[in-house]
């Protein structure tokens, strides 16, 4: 008797719709962990998330353009084997990393049209935020260059609505859509996704704009969570997202109703909100083990959501992927 392998079939499905979309990733720090970063309980990869943002700067400052156009284009390989052909990278463009990522970037987005057919968009990583006058500017220089406007309200803390502001303002002028980390602390205390809908429909961007991550959400309570995704319809807001990224969400005392930190895709696509997938950081300080197989990743979201709809799973690593994109 045959053996019904879902799974496998799942994988073979999504090659077939045109491979996996990987919607969310940064593939310019990519393999660059050492060593160096992982024993002992202060090492760096223990560090937190806030931490780490600034941790990286030794790093950043140390890459040349070479270096940071090896590491995308080796991320890219993996990915290629892995069974992606569509994908959106974040690209540091700050005072620190300069240019050369997004300059190396833009090399990369044509080795990979021509040496592995796969379709690569840039999205700006605003690690130093954008309300600082040096950060704004670099955050200018890459509106002009990159596929997707990219933000990070929490680099602008004590001034993430003006953050906000700044974003949906460059999306309403240059059309382009927004792709904004928010409620990334599994921390009850986090309420970013509904500032980012309200600021989108303030701004008038509805349909423009993806929420990457939302991990908080699941920690609200059951009435909050609904009225937020029948705010996040008003604004048109779709999510990214990035199981493998969130599972080591740290053990507190917070009372919370009892949830995985898991962007809940269960919930979400039953109220009509479009979820892509992501693989998030690859090999880096703030994952050294992952290794960016976005069918590792539609595992884990589906088996934490408990989520077994087969023809959805094929659309959130597919389709929606290319929605949140702006392709479809």
């Amino acid at each position: 008797m045959m053996q019904w392998m879902p799974l496998a079939q799942l994988k073979q499905k999504i090659l077939a719709a045109g491979g996996f979309v990987n919607a969310h990733a940064h593939f310019d720090r990519a393999y660059s962990v050492t060593p160096a970063d992982l024993p002992g309980a202060n090492a760096t990869v223990e560090r937190a998330l806030q931490e780490k943002w600034q941790l990286v700067d030794g790093w950043k400052r140390n890459t040349s353009e070479d270096d940071y156009f090896a590491h995308i284009t080796s991320a890219l390989r993996a990915q290629h084997e892995f069974g992606v052909r569509t994908a959106l990278t974040f690209i540091d463009c700050d005072p620190v990393a300069g240019t050369r990522a997004l300059d190396a970037a833009m090399r990369a987005k044509d080795y990979a049209a021509e040496q592995l057919q796969m379709r690569l968009l840039l999205a700006c990583q605003t690690l130093k935020g954008v309300c600082n006058s040096e950060a704004r500017r670099f955050f200018e220089i890459a509106l002009e260059k990159v596929d997707v406007i990219g933000g990070l309200p929490g680099a602008d803390k004590g001034r993430e609505a003006e953050h906000l502001d700044v974003l949906l303002s460059a999306a309403k002028s240059t059309g382009k859509r927004a792709h904004v980390h928010v409620d990334q602390n599994n921390d009850p205390s986090e309420r970013e996704t509904e500032q980012l809908a309200r600021a989108v429909i303030r701004h008038g961007v509805e349909g423009q704009v993806t929420a990457v991550h939302g991990i908080s959400i699941a920690c609200q309570p059951k009435n909050y969570r609904h009225e937020l995704y029948a705010l996040c319809r008003d604004a048109g807001l779709s999510f990214v997202a990035c199981p493998g990224a969130w599972l080591d969400a740290r053990r507190n005392e917070n009372l919370t109703p009892t949830h995985n930190a898991v962007t809940p895709i269960d919930e979400m696509i039953p109220a009509g909100l479009c979820v892509a997938l992501g693989s998030d950081n690859i090999s880096d300080v703030y994952k050294p083990f992952a290794d960016g197989d976005m069918l590792t990743e539609l595992r884990m979201l589906l088996e934490s959501t408990h989520f077994y709809d087969m023809q959805e799973l094929i659309r959130i690593a597919t389709d929606n992927g290319r929605r949140v994109l702006g392709l479809a």
